[in-house]
């Protein structure tokens, strides 16, 4: 499902809208996703490309700042 380019964009979306409910690690999105760790850390830098930004606390979890996606980001 996530493998293409619009599975990609879907993939970013659905970061946005699993932290638009809370603070997640990296692992934590992975799991829920289905996809390795690294795919997750590969991907942070393109979801600041698409608006979406985030922040880390000190424990790594990650949660959403800002989402300028045109499309719904979790009613963010």
């Amino acid at each position: 499902m996530f493998g293409s380019k619009q599975g990609k964009q879907a993939r970013l979306r659905r970061y946005a809208e699993l932290l638009a409910c809370g603070p997640l690690t990296a692992a934590e999105l992975a799991h829920r996703l289905g996809v390795p760790r690294s795919t997750v850390i590969r991907d942070l830098p393109l979801l600041e490309e698409q608006g979406i930004l985030l922040a880390e606390d000190h424990a790594g979890r990650l949660s959403l700042v800002r989402c300028a996606l045109s499309s719904n980001c979790g009613d963010v």
